[in-house]
């Protein structure tokens, strides 16, 4: 039977056992570093990112160097008070098929709230850029309605992975389905912080990780839906052995039309100490997938640089490879109560720029 395993059953469908090799990306910048930012000059327009024109004609293409430019989806960058996001495509890919939201809002007794998604679309399935930008966005502004009036988080979060599914289904009636290739389809996992509790929800194998200070009990708060992950919670394999196996990123839960039902996971986590959420797509964890080896390279100082932490996650992923997208998220907390990092004032940084075999 396609995508049996053992006495388990992927959700994949078969058509999704072969997988199309993305052509490599052509490196315009050191190999080590994430790809460089689109900066939009004062005026209006882009800036050539090899001599400073702003002279960027339709094709992308510098008309002063004749450079290539980046496209604004291939480096972003968002900081927030209370909560920072960095997504990177990578030296492999084409394009980033990652994407991310994060905001700042205010509950109805004037406590602050923030949010953070990240979505990792299936690259397998047609326009995976479009779904998990979809996704992103709708569960984002989900989550900032239901906190401004005052829902609870956790059905809240439950509620707006399902409105991030219904609306990734859509797609699948709004454009063509490219050949060999399904439906519309990405992976999720988003986390609130508000009233001294991180609410954390997922689909897929995006993860969130919790790094205190000292690192001492930094775990993963999200369990993957993927083979590997059945393997173990079955006593079958040891994780180590089972995400070493070939079929280990088969992923057995994602949001598109062809997901065979849509379960989210939530989980409630108050922060025993000071330290940081994380929540990334695999192009980051799949270097450093236990807690403590992901823990090692966050930076010491994440909780009161975010931004800069996030930043250095991303490029750390570019050195080992950059075999895939790389997002991250960063949350700051203290320990519950959380109180001064959380504050619904924006900084001034916006956005820069702008199953087996499901691989992303």
């Amino acid at each position: 039977m396609p995508g049996a395993t053992g006495d388990f059953l992927l959700a994949a469908p078969a058509q999704l056992l072969v997988s199309e090799e993305e052509p490599e990306s052509e490196l315009d910048h050191a190999p080590t570093e994430p790809n460089p930012v689109v900066v939009i000059a004062p005026g209006g327009g882009p800036v050539c990112v090899g001599c400073g024109a702003q002279r960027i004609d339709a094709d992308g293409y510098c008309e002063a160097c004749g450079r290539a430019q980046p496209r604004p989806r291939d480096h972003q960058e968002r900081a927030l008070a209370g909560v920072t996001g960095v997504s990177d495509r990578g030296h492999r890919h084409h394009r980033n098929e990652d994407a991310f939201a994060v905001a700042a809002t205010s509950r109805p007794g004037g406590s602050p709230a923030v949010v953070a998604v990240v979505c990792d679309g299936v690259s397998s399935a047609t326009r995976p850029d479009e779904a998990s930008q979809a996704a992103a966005d709708t569960a984002s502004e989900y989550l900032l309605e239901a906190l401004e009036s005052g829902a609870d988080p956790k059905p809240a979060m439950h509620a707006a992975i399902m409105a991030a599914a219904q609306r990734v289904e859509e797609l699948a009636n709004e454009g063509p389905l490219e050949p060999s290739r399904n439906s519309p389809a990405c992976t999720i996992v988003s986390a609130i912080a508000a009233d001294g509790e991180v609410t954390v929800g997922w689909v897929g194998d995006s993860r969130a990780y919790w790094f205190p200070d000292e690192r001492a009990g930094s775990e993963r708060l999200t369990v993957d839906d993927s083979w590997a992950a059945r393997m173990v919670e079955a006593g079958l394999m040891e994780e180590a052995e089972a995400y070493a196996d070939a079929r280990a990123h088969a992923i057995t839960g994602w949001l598109g039309a062809d997901a065979v039902e849509v379960e989210p996971h939530t989980t409630v986590f108050a922060p025993p100490s000071a330290g940081v959420v994380l929540i990334c797509t695999d192009g980051l964890w799949n270097y450093w997938e236990s807690a403590a080896d992901l823990g090692a390279v966050v930076p010491a100082d994440a909780r009161t640089r975010p931004l800069e932490a996030a930043q250095e996650l991303v490029r750390f992923a570019c050195e080992r490879g950059g075999h895939d997208n790389i997002t991250v998220a960063v949350l700051p907390c203290l320990a519950s109560p959380l109180s001064t990092p959380y504050t619904p004032t924006e900084l001034s940084l916006p956005v820069l720029g702008a199953g087996e075999k499901r691989e992303i």
